[in-house]
C-alpha cells in the first residue's frame, strides 16, 4: 500500500528535496541542481511566486520508504489571466507506475478541495522556470533549467488519465556553422534601417536592464499559451540567479529610435561545470565547480523576444545573426533554443532557417477532473 502525504517539519522537507537525487543517481544525463537553490526555489521566504500560490508538497511511502514526490500547485495569478480552473502539478519524480498514480490522485483530491476542474503539469512551479516531462532527447544532457527524466514518466502519467496539451521544443543551434545567406543578408538588410540599433547588454546598469528586460519579456510574451507575466520580484529574482553566470558575449538587445523592444539572452550552461558536484558545494563541490567551469562551452537561449508592434521589422533573424557574430570568438559553440511552443512561428520558423536542429521535446499534460 501507498501513503501519499504532506510534509510534516523541517526533515521531510529535505527528505522532499533528496529524493530527487536518490531517485536520478543512475542516470547519467541528469544533473543535479544544487540543493541550496532548490531549497530556495521551494521556500516561500524566498521565492516570490508563493506570494500569489498556494502549494502543498507531498511525499509517497511503501512500508515506510519514500517512493515518490510532487507539488500540489494552485496559481491564483494564472486563473485570473486566462479565466481558467487548474491546479497544477510539479517537482514530479516517482520510483513507479503504482507511485506515480497514487501521487496524482493527492493532487487531484487537494484541487477538487480547492474546486479546481483540471490538472495540469509538470509545471515547476510556473511556466517562467521550467516546465514538462522530457519525452524525446534523452540521450544528452539537459542545458540550465531545462528539467530531465527517465523515459518511463510520460508513461507513469498517462497510465493515471493525463493527455497532452502542449508541447515545447529545444533546438541546438553550432556557432561553428556558417549562418545561412538567406538569414545574413535578411538581417543586414534590416540593421541597416534608420533608426535600428544592436547592441550587448550593460551590466554596468544592471538595475535599469532587468527592467528593460522585463518589460520586453512580459509585452513579448504576452500573447503566449499559458504565460502569466512575472511580478518585478519574480523577474529580480531569476534575474539575480542568472547574473552569478552571465556573460555579457552571450546577450544582445535591439532598440528602435532609442527604445529596446527585442532581446536575445544566453547564459552559459553552468550545468556542465555542476555535473560531479552532487548538487553540493561543500566541502569539494565548490572545488570543483570552479574547477570545471572553464570547461563550459555551451549556452541556453533562454530569453529571445520581440514586442509584438515590431515584429513585422525582422529583428528576430537580426538578433541570430548579431549573437552568432559575438559569440564565434568566444570557447561556446553550441547554443540551446529553449523552450519553445510547439506553434510558435516566430521562433521556430527562424531557428530552422538559420540551420539549428530540433533535438528535445518537452511535454506539458493535463486532465479534466470528474
Amino acid at each position: 500500500m501507498i501513503d501519499v502525504t504532506p510534509l510534516v517539519g523541517r526533515h521531510d522537507f529535505g527528505r522532499f528535496i533528496d529524493y530527487a537525487y536518490t531517485r536520478n543517481s543512475g542516470d547519467p544525463h541528469w544533473i543535479p541542481p544544487l540543493r541550496l537553490a532548490e531549497r530556495e526555489r521551494l521556500s516561500p521566504r524566498h521565492n516570490p511566486f508563493f506570494a500569489h500560490a498556494a502549494v502543498e508538497l507531498l511525499l509517497a511511502r511503501r512500508d515506510g520508504r519514500i517512493v515518490g514526490r510532487v507539488a500540489a500547485i494552485d496559481d491564483r495569478r494564472h486563473n485570473e489571466v486566462h479565466r481558467d480552473n487548474v491546479a497544477m502539478f510539479g517537482f514530479f519524480e516517482a520510483d513507479d507506475k503504482p507511485a506515480a498514480q497514487a501521487l496524482l490522485a493527492a493532487v487531484e483530491a487537494w484541487a477538487n478541495r480547492r474546486g479546481r476542474t483540471h490538472v495540469r503539469g509538470p509545471i515547476n512551479p510556473s511556466l517562467n522556470e521550467s516546465a514538462g516531462l522530457l519525452v524525446e532527447g534523452f540521450d544528452t544532457d539537459p542545458m540550465v533549467m531545462m528539467p530531465h527524466n527517465p523515459p518511463e514518466y510520460g508513461e507513469y502519467v498517462e497510465s493515471a488519465g493525463y493527455r497532452k496539451i502542449k508541447d515545447l521544443f529545444a533546438w541546438l543551434y553550432s556557432i561553428d556553422a556558417e549562418v545561412p545567406p538567406v538569414v545574413a543578408k535578411l538581417a543586414t538588410r534590416v540593421r541597416d534601417r534608420e533608426g535600428i540599433l544592436v547592441r550587448p547588454l550593460q551590466l554596468a546598469e544592471f538595475e535599469r536592464e532587468v527592467e528593460r528586460l522585463r518589460e520586453i519579456y512580459c509585452g513579448a510574451w504576452e500573447q503566449n499559451w499559458g504565460f502569466v507575466a512575472p511580478t518585478p520580484e519574480e523577474f529580480r529574482r531569476i534575474a539575480n540567479e542568472m547574473k552569478q553566470i552571465f556573460d555579457a558575449r552571450c546577450a544582445v538587445c535591439a532598440e528602435v529610435k532609442g527604445r529596446p523592444v527585442a532581446c536575445a539572452i544566453a547564459v552559459p550552461d553552468i550545468n556542465q561545470a555542476l555535473k560531479g558536484t552532487r548538487g553540493r558545494l561543500f566541502p569539494l563541490g565548490l572545488i570543483r565547480l570552479l574547477g570545471r567551469k572553464r570547461i563550459v562551452d555551451q549556452a541556453r537561449l533562454l530569453l529571445f523576444g520581440v514586442l509584438a508592434e515590431y515584429r513585422s521589422l525582422g529583428l528576430y533573424p537580426l538578433l541570430l545573426f548579431e549573437l552568432h557574430r559575438q559569440m564565434k570568438d568566444t570557447r561556446y559553440r553550441r547554443v540551446e533554443f529553449s523552450w519553445v511552443l510547439e506553434d510558435n512561428r516566430d521562433i521556430n520558423q527562424p531557428a530552422e532557417m538559420a540551420g539549428a536542429r530540433r533535438y528535445k521535446t518537452y511535454r506539458i499534460y493535463q486532465k479534466a477532473l470528474a
